[in-house]
């Protein structure tokens, strides 16, 4: 009985695996197209005629279509927003012409008038009503005529000048399979799902065109100039083609066991010495993919060079177009990893906007595969630079290190994520790179042999069909015979995967990407620095700064001042925590400088320099994003500021009438808490920072807002706002006005004396000996020596105007200040400057202002102030120049009684911004 009921069980387990294996089902799509370019208007006219078969157990009413071209329509499409979350405004502020859209459509299901509705989100997705039910196990014909104006060449379809790239440029139908209707719009970031079927495709277009496509030349004819084309191809989901007058066309063949493939090469003639091998480089892809995974079924393979520059490349059955390259090595890279898509994506066609690990990072191993099996390293080095300096210093793999650095951050993303959710770093490295180390932690599990008999049977089952993770997962355990519930849960995990091992200390010179996985680097590099006192200084400087980061991070440098002739210097170390799992984290930090703030020359000539040093403790947290794309970062932190300064003092000896001059140190201290919003978006950015700080006998409050709107045609106006208060936490008088002077509100930007926290760098802190200017020098010295005291910085109200030499300047207030900040680029239609042949970066800047003292009766200043003039901004508005032109009376009432003469060159200051060299600056999209 017993064995009976075995015998029984038995046949019902295979039963129900011959039942889920006949259950497998897909639609299939054939198509007839004729298609011609206009290459005056840059435009298609073509018709479609498409057998539809329901291979599904489902009755159909509707079918939606994909029309991908309406992505370029306007700047409400999935695909704009998607370009300005990733850092790119080109196609939102491009011209109507240079955009593209799909229109003329008219479709007729088996000859009867079909009509559509309009999605309700996205334009470039219709829904097609069947005139009748479309049964299971039947199929209708679609046809229509269609009209596309290509867009300029944004994202793989379009143009470039008269170089044609023709992909995804005709109605689609959506794939429908058992997870039900996959309409998705067209995205940058984020790739495609399309039925499979053959494809007869016919082309005409201008005879001085050299077309590569999808598919094989059946036929070629010449009439009148026009050169007429016509395709076909079974078996595939996509059908691209490219048309260039400037191509170079190499061609052999390749004998496989499946048969002889033709094999094309279509590239620039100025790149020949890069292409020479490019044959030979297709060939190796193509034959180690064949022995790896299963034999190319197609009977072609092209690659085609863009005329794009860039380093990466786009793949379609039987054709791929890759940016130009830099050398032969990139180009092996290039070429192996875009065909190999012919087996990940081609023939094996997973959902890729939804499993884009399925196809990219099954294909990245294999790329490590075959840079093992052709250059000895499954690193793949492919970084130009003539400088051997900076080569020996990066890593083989930089993809590698970035992976690391996100995973070190907590700031990855699952390997099991949909294309559109990764932000555009971990796209790169989580759908490429760590799947790459997924696949091969999968090979060292179940052993080569078998991963290979895997990858095989993945193949001969899967081909030109539809696999989902659960369908590779099931196979991978069927082939292995092992639970394999581990491995593959790692795919909707975080985290590092790779073991660790115990790192060395080692120490190198300026800086090293390079083994940062086995070396915790010291680095040693010579430092220079430059103030009016200690002048030129020389030292050296050591930093751990590597990546990935290290939770403890320091920097730490010595300068010998060639002027003052002592030992001056910075440091800063700080521990990272990570206390989340999104990217929270917390930082304890405690940073040193010390250097000359000013000098004073006695009687005996003697030059004596005042110095300052500073011990600043400090507690920062970050602020976790629920959404990885988000480009906003939050953070509150705590500083306090231990500040020694070496004061002057003069005194009287009464006794022996003699002055007496010392030199005594005083101490003061600054608590300043920060809550800080900002979003780095390419698209109006802004940032928003509440200040708090007190010391001895005050609070001083501040809020500031920055907001910028981009023009069209590039740069746009920034907008600062700013609104203080000042409050004594004593007793006003005299005294602690006067103790408090250097912490008041400046409606101008303040100097270097009230940067009290000494956080801001100046050339002359404390220069004012040369704000009037000697007659006796000449005029040229004089605007050199008095430089350093037109020196301001950004903070307060940030006017622009000085009024250095009054007891109290305008718009000074121990109360409360409010202001408001305008800088404008020019256009260029309204620059003159824009005619001279090399670019001059001016602005236009306008301040306006109030404060408390304006508001009471009888004021000097009105109640609101202004000033306005040109700024010419440099080194990436690390130095900005700000020449006043137009100010309140006020002003005017000053420069005309206290500056007599020069006043234009007086009149001009300028900020030394170093913060904006800062990684999340120049580089926003950056997640660290």
């Amino acid at each position: 009985m017993k064995k009976l009921l075995l015998l029984i069980f038995f046949y019902t387990q295979l039963s129900t695996v011959k039942s889920q294996s006949d259950s497998y089902w897909q639609q299939q799509v054939n198509y007839t197209i004729t298609v011609s370019l206009n290459d005056i208007d840059n435009t298609l006219q073509g018709h479609i005629n498409m057998q539809y078969f329901n291979n599904s157990p489902d009755t159909l009413r509707f079918i939606w279509f994909n029309i991908w071209p309406n992505a370029y329509k306007n700047d409400k499409t999935a695909f704009s927003d998607q370009l300005l979350e990733n850092g790119r405004t080109d196609f939102y502020f491009c011209n109507n012409d240079q955009r593209g859209y799909i229109n003329q459509l008219d479709f007729k299901v088996d000859g009867t008038t079909a009509s559509i509705e309009d999605h309700s989100q996205h334009q470039d997705i219709v829904k097609l009503i069947l005139p009748k039910p479309l049964l299971p196990k039947s199929s209708i014909q679609i046809e229509t005529p269609f009209h596309v104006k290509l867009p300029t060449n944004f994202s793989r379809s379009g143009y470039i000048k008269k170089a044609y790239q023709i992909t995804q440029w005709y109605p689609k139908p959506a794939v429908y399979d058992k997870k039900g209707w996959h309409e998705m719009p067209y995205l940058d970031q984020g790739e495609f799902y399309s039925e499979f079927g053959n494809y007869d495709v016919q082309i005409s277009l201008p005879q001085k065109y050299i077309v590569a496509s999808t598919g094989v030349l059946l036929d070629e004819k010449n009439i009148d100039s026009v050169k007429n084309l016509h395709y076909q191809q079974n078996n595939i989901h996509d059908f691209a083609w490219f048309a260039d007058k400037d191509l170079v066309v190499k061609h052999d063949t390749l004998q496989l066991s499946s048969g002889t493939i033709d094999v094309y090469a279509y590239y620039n003639s100025k790149n020949a010495a890069n292409w020479k091998n490019s044959i030979n480089f297709i060939k190796s892809a193509i034959q180690t993919k064949s022995n790896w995974i299963g034999a190319y079924p197609y009977k072609i393979v092209s690659v085609v060079e863009s005329p794009d520059k860039g380093g990466d490349g786009m793949e379609y059955p039987t054709i791929t177009l890759i940016s130009s390259p830099s050398n032969e090595k990139e180009l092996d890279h290039l070429i192996n990893h875009e065909v190999g898509h012919n087996w990940f994506y081609g023939i094996i066609a997973t959902n890729e906007r939804q499993h884009p690990w399925m196809d990219e990072g099954m294909n990245t191993y294999y790329d490590h595969r075959y840079a093992k099996f052709k250059y000895g390293t499954e690193s793949i080095d492919i970084i130009d630079t003539r400088s051997k300096f900076i080569r020996n210093r990066m890593p083989e793999d930089i993809s590698q290190t970035i992976l690391q650095t996100v995973t070190t951050l907590k700031k990855d993303q699952p390997i099991e994520t949909v294309s559109e959710n990764f932000n555009p770093v971990n796209y790169g490295v989580i759908a490429y790179t760590k799947t790459g180390e997924w696949m091969k932690l999968l090979e060292l599990e179940l052993g080569q042999e078998s991963f290979d008999k895997l990858m095989k049977e993945y193949f001969l089952r899967w081909q030109f069909k539809h696999p989902y993770p659960e369908d590779f997962k099931m196979l991978a355990t069927e082939i292995s015979g092992k639970n394999l519930d581990s491995i593959f849960g790692i795919l909707n995990t975080k985290g590092n995967f790779q073991k660790q091992v115990k790192k060395k200390i080692d120490f190198s010179t300026f800086f090293s990407l390079k083994d940062t996985e086995k070396k915790n680097y010291i680095f040693i590099m010579p430092a220079i620095g430059f103030n009016n006192y200690d002048k030129l200084m020389t030292g050296g400087l050591l930093h751990n700064y590597t990546l990935p980061q290290r939770k403890f991070q320091f920097i730490v440098s010595g300068l010998y001042g060639t002027g003052s002739n002592k030992m001056n210097g910075i440091g800063r170390a700080g521990y990272h925590f990570f206390p989340g799992n999104n990217g929270q984290k917390l930082e304890i930090a405690l940073a040193l400088a010390k250097f000359s703030s000013d000098s004073y020359t006695d009687s005996t000539g003697k030059i004596n320099y005042l110095n300052f040093s500073k011990i600043v403790p400090a507690i920062k947290y970050t602020f976790a994003n629920k959404d990885p794309r988000s480009t906003v970062k939050k953070y509150i932190q705590w500083k306090t500021f231990l500040i020694n300064e070496t004061s002057l003092l003069f005194q009287r000896d009464t006794t022996r009438q003699l002055d007496i001059i010392t030199y005594p140190i005083e101490h003061r201290y600054v608590n300043q808490f920060q809550f800080v919003i900002e979003n780095n978006r390419v698209l109006y950015p802004y940032k928003a920072a509440f200040q708090a700080e007190q010391g001895k006998g005050f609070v001083r409050l501040n809020l500031t807002g920055n907001y910028f709107f981009n023009y069209s045609k590039g740069g746009g106006l920034q907008v600062r706002f700013f609104a203080g208060k000042f409050i004594y936490t004593g007793e006003q008088t005299f005294i602690t006005q006067y103790e408090t002077d250097r912490y008041h509100l400046n409606m101008t930007g303040p100097k270097g004396y009230e940067d009290y926290t000494y956080s801001n760098y100046f050339i002359g802190r404390n220069d004012f000996k040369y704000s009037l200017y000697n007659p006796e020098v000449s005029s040229f010295k004089n605007i050199i020596r008095g430089a350093p005291s037109q020196q301001i910085m950004e903070r307060d109200g940030f006017f622009k105007v000085r009024t250095d030499l009054l007891s109290s300047k305008i718009g000074k207030t121990d109360n409360w200040l409010s202001a408001i900040n305008f800088t404008t680029t020019i256009p260029k239609q309204i620059n003159p400057l824009d005619l001279l042949p090399f670019k001059i970066p001016l602005k236009i800047f306008a301040d306006v202002g109030t404060y408390a003292e304006a508001w009471k009766k009888n004021s000097a200043t009105g109640r609101f102030i202004f000033d306005a003039g040109i700024q010419l901004s440099l080194f990436n508005n690390i130095l900005n120049i700000y020449v006043p032109l137009l100010y309140s009376k006020v002003y005017n009432d000053y420069f005309k009684s206290t500056i007599t003469e020069k006043r234009f060159i007086k009149n001009i200051s300028f900020s030394i911004d170093l913060q904006n060299l800062t990684i999340n600056k120049l580089f926003p999209q950056i997640p660290f």
